[in-house]
């Protein structure tokens, strides 16, 4: 404690330094006009860095000093759930899409007028939520899957360009607010050439950079990574309210946030093409990375009754500029093997740079793909690479052969376990039948260990690859016997490392039931319709009973994943592998079903306006009461509600003979005033 009184003007110092700091802040980062130089700028850091040594108490969270301070590392990164949901954007790749949208945009709301939308450059970034309470920034996080994040506090403190404290007379007591964090492309480039020197891995492009930085378990990390946000968008708000998306980033801004640049106020498509154009012709010169524009409504009460589908607004969509493509060669075509035995072919090519990434190697898909674009060994060939998505081999370029390239032949043997290859009628894809072959067992434990499954942290595929070379594990059964002293002696596999091994292992005997069915690598089945038939079934046991018919009349299953989820718990090699997770400690939890409501099992499906609330507020009543909503119109719809300027689900819902009923008669049903 502090033994002496704190002289008063020694504080008004202090809050002199912290005022002069934010506005020098503020200059630089958001002006992007700073008055004074990085030395004088560090010499008023370097003064209240020392009176609050000398006076700890002064010390507060909110300070300039505590953006890099002896923040000590964190262990793992907390969930942090989203009050409103953190969605993805829908995408248009080309001018018909885009024009496509917004006649849909204009049906919604049932009107032919031009409505004003807002153009944005669309960053190639890390999205984040902040969160500021009486204007003090109190907690950040990552999108994550849109309705959870990690807690990233800490490390969004070390960005200078975020404010600690809100400025402004009109700040709003809870701000939830949603940026992007980037880093500059001549940042990026020192970035990586400082690794480079260090003997470090470098970066493939802007964006991991951002988001590996934003991750990293030490804030100092973070600290020294040239990282910058901009805000472009809300989540709830309190004592504050904006009508439109200019009138909130205006707000943003006053507040002493870094709002996105280049924002225009569109009202027709040909504004928002010549935008697009001139954005596209610019892309190259733009300091940050931008993959595409995106279009917005602007006005708030038009998003709202426009509302949202499951993963992304109607309000909203994401306008791509074109896959950067290259030319390369062919050096020549291996074939890899995946978990469900399918062999890709996957030609290695001589590396080339595309979109800020070096690319050496590509998917040619499939045999047949192959084939029909008559693709060789040898060849000059078009790669694209699109954003996260795996560089492809559009075409090859027959004007540049020379006589040498040679075709491809796919192999009639697996190429890691020498089994039997067939080609199933009905499918594309070659598959090698041998369930014990190495290469699916590696990517099916791989799977299993994944952040989305079982989660088990540090067993990557370098581990697993030895593990399955020693024998010490034959399938994801024989994580649940591993011990210690098996680890120890892998290569990078110290008592530490081990020991931590063992503990996520053992973490991960207790998952929710979803993720387990989505381990177990089940052909078709992925997070989502692991999750419906989590909620279907309840137990395990119950879906490795359930008959083929029971599994096709779930919606969104589908009968090509019915018939491998039905296949699947009815082979023996599969039910002894259950019984192996169980014997190892797997816990297999009983899904608690939602107590059943009075639409128990009644299915509704919307078409048109309501004007009482918004689609989703409709979509929560009824899964609140056990009813369950349908976005199209079949002969298990029981209820068609129509609002005002209804489509084509009316007329489909009348040839079928459904019931149909207007927002009053369903509001009556929902609040059990029906007859």
């Amino acid at each position: 404690m502090e033994s002496v009184k704190i002289p008063e003007k020694v504080k008004m110092r202090v809050k002199d330094l912290r005022s002069q700091i934010n506005y020098h802040d503020y200059r630089y980062y958001i002006l992007d006009d700073p008055e004074i130089s990085d030395a004088e700028y560090d010499r008023l850091m370097r003064a209240l860095q020392e009176i609050e040594k000398k006076y700890p108490s002064l010390l507060t969270p909110d300070s300039p000093t505590q953006r890099v301070g002896k923040t000590p590392p964190l262990k793992t990164f907390d969930p942090v759930p989203h009050t409103v949901p953190m969605l993805s954007l829908g995408n248009a790749f080309d001018r018909k899409e885009v024009e496509e949208w917004v006649e849909r945009v204009k049906k919604g709301l049932g009107t032919r007028e031009d409505i004003e939308l807002v153009v944005e450059p669309k960053l190639d970034g890390c999205a984040v939520e902040l969160v500021y309470e009486e204007g003090l920034f109190v907690r950040g996080s990552t999108r994550g899957d849109g309705m959870t994040g990690e807690d990233v506090t800490w490390n969004l403190k070390m960005l200078r360009d975020i404010p600690q404290r809100l400025k402004g007379i009109s700040i709003p007591d809870y701000l939830e607010v949603r940026g992007e964090v980037y880093i500059k492309v001549e940042k990026f480039k020192e970035l990586n050439s400082g690794q480079a020197k260090r003997g470090e891995k470098l970066f493939a492009n802007p964006r991991n950079a951002a988001a590996g930085s934003l991750r990293q378990l030490d804030p100092k990390v973070t600290a020294s990574r040239p990282l910058n946000i901009f805000f472009y968008d809300i989540g709830e708000v309190r004592k504050a309210e904006f009508k439109s998306q200019i009138e909130m980033l205006a707000a943003l801004k006053a507040l002493g946030l870094p709002t996105i640049e280049r924002v225009r106020l569109c009202r027709n498509l040909k504004e928002i093409f010549q935008y697009y154009d001139e954005l596209a012709e610019a892309r190259e010169e733009l300091p940050l990375e931008v993959d595409g524009i995106v279009i917005k409504v602007n006005r708030f009460d038009l998003r709202k009754r426009l509302g949202t589908r499951t993963r992304e607004p109607r309000w909203a969509v994401a306008y791509k500029f074109p896959p950067r493509e290259e030319t390369t060669r062919i050096l020549e075509i291996d074939v890899q093997v995946g978990r469900t035995g399918v062999l890709t072919p996957v030609a290695k090519l001589e590396p080339v740079r595309i979109g800020g990434v070096t690319v050496s190697s590509a998917t040619l898909h499939n045999e047949d793909q192959m084939n029909e674009k008559d693709i060789r060994v040898g060849d000059y060939v078009i790669v694209r690479r699109a954003g996260d998505v795996i560089p492809e081999v559009v075409k090859p370029l027959p004007s540049r052969r020379t006589g040498k390239e040679k075709k491809f032949r796919m192999p009639e043997e697996c190429p890691s376990c020498k089994g039997l290859v067939v080609r199933v009628e009905g499918e594309v894809a070659r598959r090698c039948l041998n369930i014990s072959c190495p290469a699916q067992v590696e990517r099916g434990i791989k799977h299993f260990a994944s952040r989305g499954a079982m989660d088990i942290k540090g067993l990557g595929s370098k581990l697993i690859e030895q593990l399955l070379k020693r024998e010490i594990l034959k399938d994801v059964g024989d994580l649940y016997s591993l011990k210690k002293e098996q680890l120890i002696g892998l290569e990078r596999m110290a008592d530490k490392s081990a020991r931590n091994i063992i503990e996520a292992i053992k973490a991960s005997k207790n998952r929710p039931l979803s993720r387990i069915i989505y381990a177990l690598g089940i052909r078709h089945v992925g997070e989502h319709v692991a999750e419906v038939l989590a909620e279907e079934f309840g137990t395990i046991e119950a879906l490795e009973e359930a008959r083929l018919e029971r599994l096709e009349e779930i919606d969104e299953v589908g009968p090509i994943a019915a018939k491998t989820v039905y296949g699947f718990f009815h082979d023996e090699r599969n039910l002894n592998l259950l019984k192996k997770l169980r014997a190892g400690g797997v816990i297999f939890p009983v899904r608690k079903k939602v107590p059943r409501g009075k639409l128990h099992e009644l299915t509704f499906c919307f078409t048109g306006i309501l004007s009482s609330m918004s689609r989703d507020e409709a979509r929560g009543r009824i899964k609140k009461l056990g009813g369950k909503v349908s976005s199209s119109v079949s002969k298990k719809t029981d209820y068609l509600v129509v609002g005002s300027n209804p489509g084509s689900k009316l007329r489909k819902a009348e040839r079928l003979g459904l019931k149909v009923i207007n927002e009053e008669e369903f509001l009556k049903l929902i609040e059990g005033k029906a007859e």
